[in-house]
């Protein structure tokens, strides 16, 4: 695996420990996400390791992509954002695995492309 894409996979990964805890302000709720939340509360929170930071550019980078590609964000907020497998993605969205997991795997590259201006910065 591409490590620039295995470490954005990763940061997506704790952004998503981080959100879950609380930690940012939601831009966007997923209709599905806020169900889920509602049945499922988390019961305690989860170790993660990113910066608040480089946690709420992520969130800007996943609110850009929700509006460019609706389903593409949607597809990476319940992945990464609440820990949906993509079986169940796929399920509520009435398509393949498949077509889920080739759809998280683009909107990865997307948002390591819009990171990379961050990156750069910091």
């Amino acid at each position: 695996m591409d490590k620039l894409l295995g470490d954005t996979e990763y940061l997506l990964e704790q952004w998503g420990w981080w959100r879950m805890d609380g930690m940012g302000v939601p831009g966007y709720v997923s209709p599905a996400a806020a169900i889920m939340s509602q049945a499922m509360p988390m019961s305690s929170p989860k170790a993660y390791h990113v910066t608040d930071d480089m946690a709420l550019a992520v969130d800007r980078v996943i609110a850009r992509l929700i509006d460019r590609a609706p389903q593409a964000g949607d597809f990476v907020w319940l992945y990464y954002g609440a820990k949906w497998p993509a079986l169940r993605i796929a399920r509520e969205h009435q398509i393949g695995e498949a077509k889920v997991r080739e759809t998280l795997k683009l909107a990865v590259g997307w948002v390591d492309s819009a990171l990379e201006r961050f990156r750069e910065s910091a």
